[in-house]
């Protein structure tokens, strides 16, 4: 029952901050004059769904706002990425917003965008080692991950529990940097539990390199899920709480334990409300999801091309936090929510982000 209560109440406090993240709802940037030129978008790959919508809801804001839009996705390809810039920039591209597959991969290239006069603006995964780019647009990475340390915290009842509760960890590739702040935000809310012994790492392994997930893939999440609860969880032992910084990771996680894990089921995390995931915590099999609405940052990104365009400042909210290796990048950052069984149709369905079919 505490637990229930607990949940209840961070849904409506969490729900009630949706309303001032990234300003408030979403809505295409209008722009006044004469809007034109070229846009390319580079996303990283269509197989994760978040992708998929970040580049439609930015392909369609974009085009509204008086934009031509050259849409590209690369399959996870480094060498893919790079050639579809390459091309950008020699069609005429005026901007490049770009989600990076690795954020070390790319400073030849927009060395080749600076020259030319192109601004870049990093897209959700930070750009590093290139003092080509302007602007950050993403949401604040190191709260997605406190929330998700937060989440555990209360469900278990950290500070007032006896314990102890046994905790794996799960976080994304090690190229993203992202997954380190995701990481980072989580660790230090966990972190001195583990060090108390109220949380317990059965498997041993809390350290970034230890936990971090290539591509965020399921397949391999689900891997090493496995070899875990083989090693460690096939004698009964409870596994009270799995730490999945997005929800392919979560995903993964879930299919093995479905297929090996016979106690009770452990508090999950995710991020992204991916319609698997969200189906899975209407089921009882995942507990929360981090929800990062990409109307909202798709909105705000068209706000910062409009103003590059027309020659003014893009809007910012933080000059301090993100250091690429070449300086401080200036950075708009969103809000990110939580989702859980409690607050989910307000969150995902009242506000048309998805429709209850999808969720059936």
């Amino acid at each position: 029952m505490k637990k229930k209560i607990l949940s209840g109440i961070l849904s409506v406090l969490l729900a009630a901050s949706m309303l001032v993240g990234c300003g408030g709802a979403a809505a295409p940037a209008s722009s006044s004059g004469s809007a034109s030129g070229k846009i390319g978008v580079a996303m990283p790959t269509k197989d994760l769904q978040r992708w998929n919508q970040d580049g439609a809801n930015m392909e369609k804001q974009l085009k509204e706002a008086g934009y031509d839009v050259d849409l590209q996705y690369a399959s996870n390809d480094i060498a893919t990425q790079v050639s579809q810039i390459e091309n950008m920039i020699s069609s005429g591209a005026k901007v490049l917003v770009i989600a990076s597959i690795d954020g070390d991969s790319l400073g030849t290239v927009l060395a080749q965008a600076k020259e030319q006069g192109i601004k870049v603006i990093a897209y959700d995964r930070l750009i590093m080692n290139s003092d080509a780019v302007s602007y950050y647009a993403t949401f604040d990475n190191y709260m997605v991950g406190t929330k998700q340390g937060e989440y555990i915290k209360q469900q278990l009842d950290l500070d007032n529990a006896a314990g102890p509760f046994n905790l794996e960890i799960f976080t994304g590739d090690p190229g993203d940097n992202n997954a380190r702040f995701f990481y980072g935000g989580a660790l230090d809310v966990l972190k001195p539990y583990i060090d108390s012994g109220k949380l317990v790492v059965q498997s041993g392994q809390v350290d970034f390199d230890n936990v971090a997930t290539a591509n965020w893939s399921t397949e391999n999440a689900q891997a090493r899920m496995d070899a875990i609860i083989s090693a460690n969880y096939a004698d009964g032992t409870k596994l009270d709480a799995v730490l999945c910084s997005n929800d392919s990771t979560a995903l993964g996680v879930t299919n093995s334990l479905t297929a090996n894990y016979t106690g009770e089921w452990p508090i999950i995390t995710g991020q992204d409300c991916d319609v698997a995931n969200v189906k899975n915590m209407i089921a009882g099999k995942q507990s929360m999801s981090i929800f990062k609405d990409t109307r909202t940052l798709a909105a705000k990104t068209v706000e910062m091309v409009d103003a590059i365009m027309k020659g003014t400042e893009a809007p910012v909210n933080d000059t301090k936090t993100y250091d690429n290796g070449t300086g401080v990048i200036p950075s708009y950052l969103c809000e990110p929510v939580f989702a859980d069984v409690n607050n989910y149709k307000e969150l995902l369905i009242d506000s048309g982000y998805y429709t209850e079919d999808q969720l059936k």
